[in-house]
Formats: structure tokens, C-alpha cells, sequence
């Protein structure tokens, strides 16, 4: 990997506070502005970069709270929403919940039985089960959420997926998928790290489960009726079920992220098991049109870089097109190289081939 340049995000106190700087999980570019998630909030982040051309610093952050916006499923508002992807496409803001499970970690103050009730403990958290779109209209000059939008006369709400599309609830007989959602994310369970929107069709990046070396994207096609605009509901494709399956020859690894390159999308990905690297971005060739289920292996996919990563820190999770040839990168857990005395944080820009 060769980094072409490197850019600074800088973020307030509130966010420093809560660990949101060094618990990275996505990214996505819009013009001047930066959307930014940890996976440890119920918040998206914006940042504004210093200069539109060839920025070198994103800042001036401001944080919205999904609560805001829509109802989320948890009892506590700001209960983690694990957000794990976005995407910026017309109207909308995109943001998607890992919708997975964790299980509890030993910590080095844990011994004998005590460790080993706490590796037994699965739990689950609502406000991880979302997909969520949020209207974009200019506020001063940079994109702003709203609750609403009125385009051309048609309003455009606020809108989180409905209880009747759970997604962990439409996977539960999915002869691939289903055995897994009582498996941990982080022990090859279902695991959603990525979300890429390209027209009405929506493409969700699987972390896990990784099957025989086959990682999964899921397509959706999410729509909202007159009487319920802040409710999404998924369309049912040719063979009945609200989802496509599309599986990927990512050599063993899983989806970290995806993003939109023209009719192709840029697949960032990493091992779905709590491991460093190894680490890559793949092209996907014409994802975006594809028209039935694919089995996407051989020219339909080729390795484009192979990234960097560290002992214990420096995982990429977040990815990001920066013009038409270029990526930025953003990381959880980063190294402290990457940490400036005044709360910054490093995150690098890389040339395609």
C-alpha cells in the first residue's frame, strides 16, 4: 500500500469524550463535508474540510443524533446503534446497524470461572437492528439532515425500516444466512459493516457470515408508502423474497465496506473473526446493474490494493471515492502514530491502479 496523501479529522470534545475518534466505522464523502460514524454511538458526525479542492484537514464537526430524526427500536434513544456503514446518494443520508450479536470479552482483571461466564454471555442490542435514510438539503452552505424535505412538491420524511422488514427476522429461514444469527458478529455471525446506494437499490456489505470463503452482500429495494413516509418497506424481487443474495470470492475475507465506483463497487475487506489483517480493496465489476443473483468470482472481480494493518490496532473499516481515482481510508483502534497531540486523527488518501 502506498499512501498518495494523508488528511487530518478533528473533533470536538463530546466526541473525543466518547471515544468516537478512535472507534472508527464509516465514511463517506460529500463534497466539503465528511460523514462519519463510530460504532459505539447512536450519532453521525459531519466535518467539514479546510479547503474543497485538496483538503488536508476535516473539521468544525457537528453531531446529529439519529433519535432526532426517526424512532429507533431501543428503549434508550442513545443506546449504541453500532452504525457500521453510510452512503450519500440524491436526497439522502444512509446509515445501517451492524444487526448482529456480541458476546462478552474477558479483560485482563477476569479469572477462572468468572472469565468463562463472561465468554459465555450473548447479547443482543436494538437500535443495532436499523437502516435508516435522513433527507440532505443545504444549511449554510453544507449538507444538513432534516426530519423533512419537500422536493418539487413531493416531501421526502425521515425513514427507518419497519418492524415487519426486520432484517434479522427475514433472514431467519434463509437457507445460507439463517444458521448464523445466534452466532456473535465477531465469531462468524451475521455481521453488516457496509452499505453502498446506488439508484432505489440498496447493497449491504456482510462482514459474516463467511461460508467456504464466499462473504455476501445483500441487496434491498426500499421504497415508503403516502401513509407512513417515516416507515421503509422492501420491495419482493422474482423469486418472492425481500433481499438478493450476491456472493463474493474475497479469498476468505469479509466485507469491511462498501462504496460506489461508477457502475462498479469498491469492496473493502478484512477477516470476519477477530483477527489484523489481512486486508484488501476489490473491484466488483458492474454490481451496480447486475440483474439476478451472482456469483461474483474470476473477471467479475479483480484485487485492486493491499493495505496495511497493524498488531492490535489499525484495522480499515471505513472507505470512501475521493474524485474518480482515489480512496480514503479511515480507521478503528488507530495506531498512535495516528493520534496528534491536539485530538486529531490520520486518516489516509490512496491511489487506485
Amino acid at each position: 500500500m502506498t499512501v498518495d496523501y494523508t488528511v487530518r479529522l478533528r473533533f470536538s470534545d463530546e466526541s473525543q469524550a466518547a471515544a468516537t475518534h478512535t472507534n472508527l466505522s464509516a465514511v463517506r464523502l460529500d463534497g466539503r463535508a465528511l460523514w462519519i460514524a463510530g460504532d459505539e454511538t447512536a450519532t453521525i458526525e459531519r466535518l467539514i474540510a479546510d479547503d474543497a479542492e485538496r483538503p488536508v484537514e476535516f473539521g468544525q464537526e457537528a453531531r446529529f443524533r439519529l433519535a432526532d430524526f426517526v424512532d429507533l427500536p431501543g428503549v434508550d434513544a442513545d443506546e449504541e446503534a453500532d452504525v457500521e456503514g453510510l452512503a450519500r446518494t440524491g436526497h439522502f443520508l444512509w446509515a445501517v446497524g451492524s444487526h448482529s450479536l456480541r458476546r462478552k470479552q474477558i479483560k485482563d482483571r477476569h479469572e477462572g470461572p468468572k472469565a468463562l461466564r463472561r465468554l459465555a454471555r450473548v447479547e443482543g442490542q436494538a437500535n443495532r437492528q436499523i437502516l435508516v435514510r435522513l433527507p440532505v438539503t443545504e444549511v449554510d452552505g453544507v449538507p444538513t439532515p432534516v426530519r423533512e424535505l419537500t422536493v418539487d412538491g413531493v416531501p421526502h420524511r425521515a425513514a427507518c425500516l419497519s418492524a415487519r422488514d426486520d432484517l434479522r427476522r427475514l433472514l431467519r429461514d434463509d437457507e445460507h444466512l439463517g444458521p448464523f444469527l445466534p452466532i456473535p458478529g465477531k465469531d462468524n455471525g451475521l455481521d453488516i459493516e457496509g452499505i453502498a446506494v446506488r439508484d432505489d437499490r440498496i447493497f449491504l456489505g456482510l462482514r459474516g457470515p463467511v461460508l467456504r470463503g464466499w462473504a455476501f452482500v445483500l441487496e434491498l429495494r426500499p421504497y415508503v408508502l403516502a401513509d407512513e413516509p417515516g416507515r421503509l418497506r422492501l420491495h419482493r424481487f422474482e423469486d418472492g423474497l425481500p433481499y438478493r443474495k450476491h456472493v463474493l470470492d474475497l479469498e476468505g475475507l469479509g466485507v469491511r465496506d462498501l462504496c460506489p465506483a461508477g457502475n462498479d463497487l469498491l469492496v473493502l475487506a478484512g477477516p470476519t473473526m477477530d483477527l489484523d489483517g489481512p486486508v484488501r480493496i476489490y473491484r466488483w465489476h458492474d454490481a451496480c446493474v447486475a440483474e439476478v443473483p451472482t456469483i461474483v468470482r474470476h473477471d467479475l472481480i479483480t484485487r485492486e490494493l493491499e493495505l496495511t494493518f497493524g498488531e492490535g490496532d489499525d484495522h480499515a473499516e471505513g472507505l470512501s471515492l475521493v474524485g474518480t481515482d482515489r480512496v480514503l481510508v479511515v480507521y478503528d483502534s488507530p495506531a498512535a502514530v495516528r493520534l496528534e497531540a491536539d485530538g486529531a486523527v490520520v486518516a489516509d488518501v490512496l491511489k487506485l491502479p
